[in-house]
């Protein structure tokens, strides 16, 4: 009997899913989609005005496309040519002889696949693969269903072996997609390798227990890097993936140039572009840094791997210095955590995440989860982009045990000493700021004069302790100025969603090779309030399945205290 079907529609696709969990789809990752569609069609846009190409995009006003080139050489150009129009161009839906390649390596039901073909131009294929043959057989239904089966090309292989196999300079990829369920460790090394010269790479992780410091040990062995539990754990793991990435591809004398890198829901996602050059590799090493995080009151302090120094046409590399920090921290005495290595440079290309948002907000029609893209591009664009992490204001006012200041009067304080500061896409609360941890101590000492704490009941072994028992070196002024408030936030843009919908988070796993999946929710029920509520009469063990006797190894018979009854059991008695 033929399980029955149902059509999702998202974006300008229509995708036929079956109702039984067989193939993996996340109804929440829209936003996911929709921003990789807009990231590959700016990109395509610059790649593609070299070649010739005028991309098209519906419902866009006319724009005057600015390629990579220099604009005096365009100028030079355009005289020489005679100001001419390019004479190819590409439009959505259609294939283009000169455009882009994409794969994408996990595609489960195509659904991205197919949005790609439908909504973004200048695409020459797109190569939908997933090791399921059942999703592949769903990919090849929905590239016939959406009249895309020109341009998309549906593929049942082990991901990493065909990127292995496109590893020829004329074989690559100019766009490749990895969006697993949980970590896309396994896939980077054949990705860094099968991407062409200066094409796009876009990765998600979802695993960010591991990536946020529940697990660093995990998180070593997949990503080369030591996760830590702090506030600036989101932003930490997308430079650990960057980190990773950069190191995979400094293997085969490639390097990464990272575009846009996201933090959002349960996930973060990174867009990155990969280039060849052995002169270029050498400057990994003081591209990354490992950080000292203290336990006691959270000031962090980096340590950079590598020191580069320019010397006229050369550049010398020798071994970092350090470290920078003594055996307990200088504010609270506690020790040092040391996490890492991880990115330490920009993590963003904001004169291409303006392009993206320009577009976006020009067309706002075009994606259902434009308010939110403008929202949290508009807040990249105003972080600080040489200054990796950030403190909490609430975070900072729980060490000391006061009340917390508002955010405009603590931004309002660091700046009139002198510092740049900005928020951060990846945390509400975040304040990032070149200002070192006294100044920030400092401002908290002032703020907590006056909203005063009751210095009788703090231990005298305490962060809070230590660090208000000094006297502040400065005297901060907590008057809001008008450059304290970011754009983003006195237009009120979408910044911080609210949940979308209830149990929003990640879905259940699809069965390898399809098959019913057990309903996360249902576990999730199951065991709610496992630890807390135990149970002390024995009488109740009798509603949880007896381990042993599924195993066929349990010697009490029915004087066992656990349930001997199968679900085919429990069935019958239903009838």
């Amino acid at each position: 009997m033929e399980c029955s079907e149902t059509v999702v529609k998202e974006g300008k696709a229509a995708i036929l899913f079956p109702n039984a969990n067989e193939v993996f789809y996340n109804p929440v990752q829209e936003f996911n989609r929709d921003l990789t569609c807009a990231v590959i069609t700016e990109f395509a846009r610059d790649l593609l005005a070299q070649r010739g190409v005028k991309v098209l995009v519906p419902g866009e006003k006319e724009r005057v496309v600015v390629s990579l080139l220099e604009e005096t050489n365009e100028a030079e150009t355009a005289e020489k040519n005679g100001a001419e129009e390019p004479k190819v161009t590409a439009r959505v839906g259609e294939k283009c002889e000169n455009g882009l390649r994409v794969l994408e390596g996990l595609a489960a039901s195509g659904l991205r696949s197919v949005r790609f073909a439908l909504e973004v131009p200048g695409l020459q294929s797109v190569t939908a693969n997933d090791f399921s043959s059942k999703a592949a057989a769903l990919i090849a239904r929905n590239a016939q269903y959406n009249r895309v089966d020109h341009l998309l090309q549906p593929s049942c292989r082990d991901a990493s072996m065909l990127m292995y196999e496109m590893r020829g300079k004329k074989e690559r990829y100019d766009v490749i997609d990895l969006d697993p369920y949980g970590s896309p460790a396994a896939f980077v090394d054949a990705a860094v390798q099968a991407v062409s010269e200066g094409g796009l790479l876009c990765v998600t992780c979802t695993d960010m227990a591991v990536m946020a410091g529940n697990n660093g040990e995990t998180c070593y062995s997949k990503y080369g890097s030591v996760s830590i539990k702090s506030k600036y754990c989101h932003e930490m793991a997308l430079r650990i993936i960057l980190h990773s990435l950069d190191q995979r591809a400094g293997v085969y004398q490639r390097y990464i140039q990272p575009l846009l890198s996201v933090s959002a829901d349960f996930y973060i996602r990174v867009f990155v572009r990969v280039f060849t050059g052995q002169a270029t590799v050498k400057n990994s090493a003081s591209k990354q840094a490992l950080v000292y995080n203290c336990v006691g009151c959270g000031s962090f302090h980096m340590q950079r791997l590598g020191r580069r120094i320019s010397s006229g046409k050369h550049m010398k590399y020798s071994a970092a210095t350090g470290p920078p920090v003594g055996p307990e921290c200088e504010h609270c005495g506690q020790r040092h955590q040391l996490g890492g290595p991880f990115w330490a440079e920009a993590i963003h290309d904001l004169d291409f995440v303006q392009k993206v948002l320009e577009a976006v907000s020009g067309n706002p029609s075009r994606f259902g989860t434009s308010k939110r893209i403008e929202g949290m591009l508009s807040m990249v664009t105003e972080e600080l982009e040489d200054v990796p992490l950030y403190y909490t204001v609430d975070s900072l006012s729980s060490t000391i045990h006061c009340n917390t200041p508002p955010l405009l009067q603590f931004r309002s304080a660091l700046l009139h000493a002198g510092h740049r500061v900005s928020l951060a896409h990846a945390c509400k609360n975040a304040v990032k700021t070149d200002a070192p941890p006294g100044v920030i101590w400092d401002v908290m000492r002032c703020w907590e004069k006056t909203n005063p704490v009751k210095r009788e009941k703090l231990s005298q072994t305490s962060p809070a302790f230590k660090i208000l028992s000094t006297e502040p070196s400065l005297e901060a002024c907590f008057t809001v100025r008008e450059d304290a408030n970011p754009q983003s936030r006195k237009r009120h843009l979408t910044r911080f969603q609210e949940n979308p919908q209830a149990f929003w988070g990640p879905k259940a796993r699809a069965k390898a090779g399809g098959g019913i999946s057990t309903d996360l929710q249902d576990k999730r029920k199951k065991f709610q309030n496992k630890r807390k509520n135990q149970i002390t009469d024995s009488s109740q063990l009798k509603n949880f399945p007896c381990k042993k006797f599924k195993q066929g190894t349990c010697a009490h018979g029915d004087s066992c205290c656990y349930s001997h009854q199968t679900e085919q059991t429990c069935d019958e008695k239903t009838e």
